[in-house]
């Protein structure tokens, strides 16, 4: 059965990531991976494609405008047109204000800004001469509120919400969704295990973020219809308090 056209997920880590990629294949979706190494992809690959999915894999660094071109020219000629496109880049990185050197605050910037930025644009060239597609930029709680220790981290996510929102207006009327999440909680991961055991415990009163259920609610967001489109999506437990 052929794939009803392709996913790009920039940045298909362990935890939300992967769970995006997943949950896109099941739905018929070619499932296509980035990370700066490729050989941490394979997990992720061979599980989709255990499961009957297709799935492929490219390192990629979303900071690097020619690899970013490259990578969008592959995808549209040998695996099939972007339908969605997510960046999925983190970049969380806390460093005290006094600490933060001009090369960490120029990389995390560049991780989670110009990435961005770079992927919104090519995946705008695709898609605007089409007519349709979805662009969904992945937030933080630091999209909307500097903490201690972040400002590298909230300046590059205040940009990116800033990149989405401008897209939105622009594209919207071209056929384009384009949507800003923010997710506003920890998420169950192997990190989170190690580094707060005692947030993680909350994971059994469903205290944290699933990321399979973040993976739905993006796929909800792709098939949403263009009568009623959401453009900023915030996720958190029930029990996480307000941003």
């Amino acid at each position: 059965m052929a794939a009803k056209g392709a996913v790009l997920v920039v940045g298909a880590g362990d935890a939300t990531g992967g769970a995006i990629a997943r949950r896109f294949a099941r739905a018929g979706y070619a499932a296509v991976c980035t990370r700066r190494e490729l050989s941490r992809l394979e997990p992720l690959l061979q599980q989709i494609r255990a499961e009957g999915f297709e799935a492929h894999g490219f390192a990629s660094d979303a900071r690097l405008e020619a690899e970013v071109i490259q990578l969008f020219e592959t995808i549209e000629k040998d695996i099939g047109p972007l339908e969605a496109i997510v960046f999925n880049i983190g970049a969380n990185v806390n460093v005290p204000i006094r600490e933060t050197t001009e090369r960490v605050y120029r990389k995390v910037w560049e991780m989670a800004a110009l990435g961005g930025f770079l992927a919104g644009r090519e995946a705008a060239k695709v898609m605007a001469p089409r007519g349709r597609g979805t662009i969904i930029f992945t937030g933080a709680t630091a999209s909307i509120r500097g903490g201690s220790g972040f400002s590298a981290f909230a300046g590059a996510k205040f940009a990116l919400r800033a990149l989405a929102q401008a897209m939105a207006r622009e594209l919207g009327p071209q056929g384009i969704h384009v949507a800003h999440t923010i997710i506003d909680g920890a998420i169950d991961t192997e990190w989170i295990a190690k580094n707060f055991p005692q947030r993680h415990a909350l994971k059994d009163q469903d205290g944290i973020l699933n990321p399979d259920h973040i993976a739905d609610a993006y796929f909800m967001l792709h098939t949403q219809p263009r009568d009623a489109w959401t453009h900023e999506l915030d996720l958190r437990p029930w029990m996480e308090k307000m941003a």
